[in-house]
C-alpha cells in the first residue's frame, strides 16, 4: 500500500472508529489527519483535503480542543490560525478516558448515589437497592480504577499489564 491510500484508509477508519464510539466522522477524520500531519493545518486546509463545510470543520475543531486533543499552532506570518494534533499517544488516550469518564461515569455515579436513599421495604425494592449497591460498588471502582490509570505513567501501567498477562 502506497503513503497515500494508506493515509486516506487510515483517515477513512479513524472516522468510522469515532462513530462507534460515540463521537462524528467527521470530528474522527479531522483527528486523524491532524495526528499524522508532520505540520500544523488550517481549517481551509482540512475543508479541502476531507470535502467538509468550514462550519462542521470549525466546530469539530472546537471539541478537539475541548478535548485537549489538538492546540492552536503560530505559523510565521500568516493571520490563518492552525491546529496540532497531540502526538503523545498516552496523553491521547488520557485525554478520551478523561473526557469520556466525565461525559459517561460521573453522570451514572451522580444517579446512583441519588438512588442510596431508597428503602428496602418489600421484595422488589431490595432487589432494586441491591442491584443499586451493587452498580455504585461497580462504578466508584472503575472511576477509581480509571482516575488511577490516568495519573499514571505510560511505563508503569505497561510493565503492569505485562505482569497480568504472565
Amino acid at each position: 500500500m502506497e503513503y497515500t491510500e494508506a493515509k486516506q484508509t487510515f483517515v477513512k477508519k479513524w472516522g468510522d472508529f469515532a462513530v462507534s464510539w460515540g463521537t462524528s466522522k467527521s470530528l474522527g477524520q479531522i483527528h486523524a489527519l491532524l495526528l499524522i500531519a508532520n505540520k500544523p493545518m488550517c481549517a481551509d486546509e482540512i475543508m479541502n483535503i476531507l470535502k467538509v463545510s468550514r462550519g462542521s470543520v470549525n466546530m469539530n475543531l472546537r471539541t478537539l480542543m475541548d478535548w485537549n486533543l489538538i492546540h492552536k499552532q503560530h505559523v510565521n506570518e500568516n493571520r490563518k490560525e492552525f491546529f496540532e494534533a497531540e502526538k503523545d499517544i498516552w496523553k491521547v488516550f488520557c485525554c478520551i478516558v478523561t473526557h469520556r469518564k466525565k461525559k459517561e461515569l460521573d453522570p451514572m455515579i451522580e444517579v446512583l448515589g441519588q438512588m442510596e436513599q431508597v428503602e428496602a421495604s418489600c421484595s422488589e425494592s431490595k432487589e432494586f437497592v441491591k442491584t443499586i449497591k451493587d452498580l455504585q460498588l461497580f462504578s466508584t471502582k472503575a472511576d477509581t480504577a480509571l482516575a488511577n490509570i490516568i495519573k499514571s505513567e505510560p511505563n508503569f501501567l505497561i510493565s503492569a499489564y505485562l505482569k497480568m498477562l504472565s
